[in-house]
């Protein structure tokens, strides 16, 4: 067993962070943004955080407490050579210890066979996963758009008919929850990434929307259907053809989310994803306790599950 020496988590250790995210990445697949410095500074050091490192000096593994919201959040990483030698337990306890008796959320952005066995055997309860999956767009698929559906680019005259599209694709969905159209648009044009060009409203014959997808850099980030077009390969064509512009436009590879209990993720499948790992949210209660679940909706960074795309 290794012996690690334990430290506070500090900026400089953001470097050493980004290799253990891309290890752990590397293992078990999970979010690719969460080895990035924007988003583990935001998970890991924005408020108390530990460092285990070798004794060459090289960290191994680190925890970290933060917030969304209201909400106290716990987060960590083993390196895939370290586990199985208590680290894990130690973050635990080092976790529950800083925050004072409290129930963190905790932030799994990517989960191995070990970390689902440490939250169980340490009382935690999986309140939400997702799949995420990625396209290496070797084989990009061709799937007609359906009879009697025009399509148009996210702009000022269409934004409405994303909105549109956006609720009556998701309002029958358990843990849906009503947004105002101009706080989901805002979100929107506030993420850098967005490509506006590239995502795209489907309108039936009378011009109502009955799909859309919004379409980032890398990344199918939201995709949905009406009740009424499922079945129908709508939501098929709209991924295709995104898959198509986004290779056009340099990229090679795209990663999507779904929750890993939608059925949606064999159509996926189907259209050329594979299963890159899992992202996780976990609380401290007994199983089949109500309650909420992550308090945050669910994408890539900030969280909304792709829909179907059938």
């Amino acid at each position: 067993m290794a012996v690690l020496d334990w430290s506070p988590l500090t900026e400089a250790d953001l470097p050493a962070l980004m290799a253990l995210a891309q290890d752990c990445l590397d293992a078990d697949g999970g979010l690719p943004q969460l080895a990035t410095g924007p988003y583990l500074r935001e998970l890991f050091l924005t408020d108390v955080g530990i460092a285990g490192r070798d004794d060459t000096t090289e960290l191994l593994a680190a925890a970290a407490l933060g917030h969304r919201g209201d909400r106290r959040t716990a987060t960590g990483l083993v390196h895939p050579s370290a586990r199985r030698q208590g680290h894990g337990e130690h973050l635990v306890d080092w976790c529950q210890a800083q925050a004072g008796g409290g129930s963190p959320l905790v932030i799994a952005e990517t989960m191995s066979i070990e970390a689902e066995s440490l939250f169980a055997a340490s009382g935690f309860h999986r309140v939400f996963a997702e799949s995420v999956m990625r396209h290496k767009l070797k084989a990009v698929p061709r799937v007609h758009r359906p009879d009697g559906v025009t399509t148009r680019p996210f702009g000022p005259e269409t934004a409405s008919d994303f909105f549109t599209a956006f609720s009556a694709s998701f309002a029958d969905r358990p843990a849906y929850r009503p947004v105002p159209e101009q706080e989901w648009l805002a979100e929107l044009l506030a993420d850098p990434t967005f490509r506006p060009r590239d995502s795209r409203v489907a309108l039936d014959g009378e011009g109502m929307p009955v799909g859309f997808v919004i379409v980032c850099d890398g990344w199918i980030d939201q995709v949905g259907v009406v009740p009424t077009w499922r079945g129908r390969a709508l939501g098929a064509h709209l991924v295709a053809r995104s898959l198509t512009a986004l290779r056009k436009a340099g990229t090679d590879r795209v990663y999507l989310c779904v929750n890993v209990d939608n059925p949606s993720r064999i159509l996926y499948e189907r259209l050329g994803f594979r299963v890159y790992g899992t992202r996780a949210r976990y609380e401290s209660r007994p199983a089949g306790a109500s309650g909420p679940a992550d308090p945050t909706p669910v994408t890539r960074t900030t969280e909304v599950s792709a829909g179907p795309p059938e």
